[in-house]
């Protein structure tokens, strides 16, 4: 697992609410983005929750970035969207049944920890602006 659509329905939906000067409500953002309400909903609470969103109830509400978007990483919207840290390949899937005996001890392992770590610093370094710059 690395991206599912709550990335990406969260990137899109970020990418929308960065370029507007007032907040936006989860119902106008799903019709703008033809995806379903309610899981962009939950989306939009986790990304509030990692406070990389604000959250504002009333006639003038909706949801608009705390931060700017330079400083949000991919990572942290990942991890918000998916409410896990993304893994190239996770082994633990294999606790227990690994035909190499104990997790990590396989002969790629020391491969799919490098891999891991500079996918990781990748997510990390890069931001919300960068990836709408490119």
């Amino acid at each position: 697992m690395l991206l599912t659509r709550a990335s990406e329905y969260a990137l899109l939906a970020l990418d929308i609410i960065k370029n507007s000067e007032k907040p936006i409500g989860a119902e106008q953002l799903a019709i703008q983005l033809s995806i379903p309400k309610s899981f962009l909903a939950k989306i939009l609470q986790g990304l509030a929750k990692a406070s990389i969103l604000e959250s504002k109830k009333g006639a003038h509400g909706g949801f608009r970035l705390i931060k700017e978007s330079n400083s949000i990483s991919i990572a942290s919207i990942i991890i918000a969207a998916e409410g896990k840290t993304p893994a190239v390949f996770d082994c633990t899937q294999y606790t227990g049944t690994c035909p190499n005996g104990s997790i990590g001890s396989c002969t790629i392992s020391p491969f799919l920890n490098t891999f891991q770590n500079k996918i990781d610093t990748f997510l990390h370094d890069l931001t919300l602006e960068d990836i709408f710059t490119t």
